[in-house]
């Protein structure tokens, strides 16, 4: 990674959403680039100030990326780059509130891609989802040429409509845009609730020993993916000049049974808890999720290096050292 870094160093990087997991762990990895300055933007709304990385050249503020006022003040400070990880999270919590998705996904990204356009940014990288953007029609493991239009959430409608915007501005304005299709990110950072995913949520339940509910048969696949190697595709996506223009999935490309998870997490924890089968919710039709990474390979030399049970260690560990804060944050109401 040593010729990726390098070309973060001296610059100015902007990151929508960086108190979150991936947000936290970028914004870590930026801040040991010899980066000028990380200008950390979060509203807090899933996230917490506990979370965000201590570093001096690292900078917080507070703050909604539909503000323009706050957006200004950003700005001013000439970011050479933009992440843009703000987002109205969760297929469930968009299901409950379409219009809220809609506002934050969707005029959010709008106005932070405006502003970076006059600003003239050498690199705008957006967080899109392979778990979104793939559908029913779409086949496994899923290519990026095979994105759909037939969808079940407003999360999966609005994190596809900010990539036509990137697109847009791509086409029009030559802004350098690229397109990061996310798979299953788990790891330390984040913490559980109720729109939260199953990973953070099972070690919760695991370690105050309740049962763990899986929703299905538990026989569903998904590709968990380590944050740190997300971390490593998004900073190839700064530099890379081949990923200019391009949606690139960001996965593991393996499939692991959610039943087997639940039964790593609690023999991580020690925790005699039960396995409960509920039922699937109405959104919820995929039954498997994988995700093909051979155009991350050739444009981004990308190589998910942290194996699912080495992942799973990882994050109980951070659960462990964090566990106070994690049980005050955390949220299922």
């Amino acid at each position: 990674m040593e010729d990726i870094t390098a070309g973060y160093k001296g610059k100015t990087i902007f990151v929508t959403g960086g108190a979150g997991s991936i947000g936290s762990n970028l914004c870590r990895r930026l801040s040991e680039c010899e980066t000028k300055k990380v200008v950390i933007l979060d509203n807090l709304s899933s996230a917490y100030s506990w979370n965000i990385p201590d570093a001096v050249n690292i900078q917080f503020i507070e703050g909604d990326i539909l503000d323009d006022e706050t957006l200004k003040r950003v700005f001013r400070m000439n970011p050479d780059y933009v992440f843009h990880l703000a987002a109205h999270f969760a297929n469930q919590n968009s299901v409950d509130s379409p219009e809220t998705d809609l506002r934050v996904n969707g005029l959010g990204i709008l106005k932070v891609l405006q502003y970076a356009n006059l600003a003239d940014v050498e690199r705008f990288v957006y967080s899109s989802s392979g778990c979104g953007v793939y559908g029913l029609d779409s086949r496994i493991p899923f290519r990026e040429e095979d994105v759909s239009i037939s969808l079940h959430t407003p999360y999966q409608v609005t994190k596809l409509l900010g990539e036509l915007y990137t697109y847009y501005f791509h086409n029009l304005y030559d802004l350098p845009v690229v397109n990061a299709r996310f798979f299953n990110v788990f790891g330390p950072g984040e913490v559980p609730g109720r729109y939260r995913n199953v990973i953070p949520n099972f070690f919760y339940w695991s370690m105050m020993e309740k049962p763990l509910p899986i929703t299905g048969s538990g026989e569903e696949t998904r590709d968990w993916t380590y944050v740190d190697d997300i971390v490593n595709g998004l900073l190839a996506m700064g530099i890379r000049e081949g990923a200019v223009g391009q949606s690139i999935n960001l996965g593991s490309g393996v499939e692991h049974k959610v039943v087997d998870m639940a039964g790593y997490v609690n023999e991580l924890t020690g925790s005699r808890a039960v396995v409960e089968f509920v039922d699937r919710r109405d959104w919820d039709v995929k039954s498997r999720l994988c995700s093909s990474i051979d155009k991350a390979g050739r444009l981004l030399d990308y190589k998910p290096k942290t194996k699912f049970r080495a992942g799973l260690e990882k994050t109980y560990e951070w659960f462990q050292e964090n566990w106070e804060n994690i049980r005050e944050s955390a949220e299922f109401r």
